[in-house]
């Protein structure tokens, strides 16, 4: 028996075949507007992040990935260049093109979905990376021919060039064959130096973990999703609303909010422009500062 993977607190995702039927009537019903789509940054920092080895920065690829260089290493975080998710096709192209990114030396995966965790990308990344990995699923990347691979369970850590990479729990779940359901983990992962802590959350639903790591760590900067929430009946158990975000934000006590998981890939009803209105929406009725919110166009880098 492979072993299977839980969220805390027993929360499942549960959703039957029926109601799968039920969002296919609803989606049918729901006009949006797919022609309005998240910009690209007009400035590319190519060069920048080539010569970089001693500034922390970040940029964002599209959906879940960026480019963090921190402490002089070069990370991935979800790396997903693919031109189609499903029977979808990409919304908007990645931010820096795969053969324009430097040599990279770490990657960390969230779990195994496939908009997470694409294959044909990782092949054409630069450099040897070592690749971080949730609890069962080092199996399938040795198959796959990678043998630098570190596989974490919840609260773990490991150390990597002076980075401290603790692997940390989310509420979600993950499948990639019909058989595989819940056989490997799925979780965030937090990056620690002596100066500084980036956040990356992964995919997650609301839950009462934001609570337990913001105990155990002070955030400087989150990485945090807010789309694919909709219809919240459906979605909500799994992916955080941009509202949720702020709350667990707020709750991780963190300094800077990077918002992500919107824009790329239709997986859900919500389009990126919403996921959006909806996070301002709420930093403002939190009465949040404004300069604490780094929303990022594709591409753009924060040095």
């Amino acid at each position: 028996m492979m072993k299977k993977y839980s969220n805390l607190e027993g929360v499942e995702n549960n959703k039957s075949f029926k109601d799968m039927r039920k969002w296919q009537k609803e989606r049918k019903s729901k006009v949006k507007d797919l022609t309005i789509n998240i910009e690209q940054s007009p400035v590319k920092k190519i060069k920048e992040i080539h010569k970089n080895r001693s500034q922390t920065s970040y940029t964002w690829i599209g959906h879940s990935t960026f480019l963090i260089q921190l402490n002089g290493v070069n990370i991935l975080t979800d790396p997903v260049w693919a031109k189609r998710m499903g029977f979808q096709k990409r919304l908007t192209e990645p931010g820096i093109a795969l053969e324009d990114l430097p040599e990279i030396d770490l990657v960390v995966i969230s779990h195994g979905h496939y908009d997470h965790l694409d294959f044909p990308t990782l092949k054409k990344l630069k450099g040897n990376p070592h690749y971080y990995v949730p609890a069962g699923l080092k199996d399938l990347f040795s198959k796959k021919g990678y043998q630098k691979v570190t596989e974490l369970n919840w609260w773990e850590n490991a150390k990597h060039n002076g980075i401290n990479i603790h692997f940390v729990p989310a509420q979600h779940w993950t499948r990639r064959t019909l058989t595989d359901m819940n056989t490997s983990h799925w979780g965030g992962y937090i990056f620690q130096t002596g100066k500084e802590s980036l956040y990356f959350v992964g995919d997650t639903g609301y839950f009462n973990g934001f609570k337990q790591i913001s105990e155990r760590f002070e955030i400087d900067t989150v990485f945090m999703p807010i789309g694919a929430y909709e219809p919240e009946w459906f979605m909500a158990v799994s992916h955080i609303s941009p509202e949720d975000s702020v709350k667990a934000f707020i709750e991780l006590k963190a300094k800077t909010f990077v918002p992500m998981h919107y824009g790329a890939y239709r997986l859900a009803d919500d389009t990126g422009p919403e996921a959006l209105e909806r996070l301002y929406r709420a930093w403002e009725s939190h009465q949040l500062p404004k300069e604490k919110l780094k929303v990022l166009l594709i591409g753009e880098s924060i040095m």
